[in-house]
């Protein structure tokens, strides 16, 4: 079954590569999304695909950016039909 996930990252996330480690695990697994800066100084990412697919990115993710996040933010929200990808995106 596909699920989306919204995860908001708190802590150290912004100006330490944060949205490219989070792409570079996606990329390794077949799941679709898109990670951003907020302006509060936090990270929103969506992702999407099976739980399995989404435990692996999750886990490879705080391994990379292990020391940098203080706090998750968690949220089923709903699947996007047709998305391609993960993506960088820009306020």
């Amino acid at each position: 079954m596909i699920t989306r996930l919204r995860v908001i990252f708190q802590g150290r996330v912004q100006g330490v590569g944060f949205r490219m480690r989070a792409r570079s695990c996606a990329q390794r697994v077949p799941i679709t999304g898109w990670v951003r800066n907020e302006p509060d100084g936090t990270v929103m990412l969506e992702a999407q695909g099976t739980e399995e697919d989404l435990n692996t990115f999750l886990t490879a993710l705080r391994k990379q950016t292990s020391g940098l996040v203080e706090r998750e933010v968690h949220a089923h929200v709903r699947t996007e039909l047709n998305e391609d990808g993960f993506e960088i995106r820009r306020h």
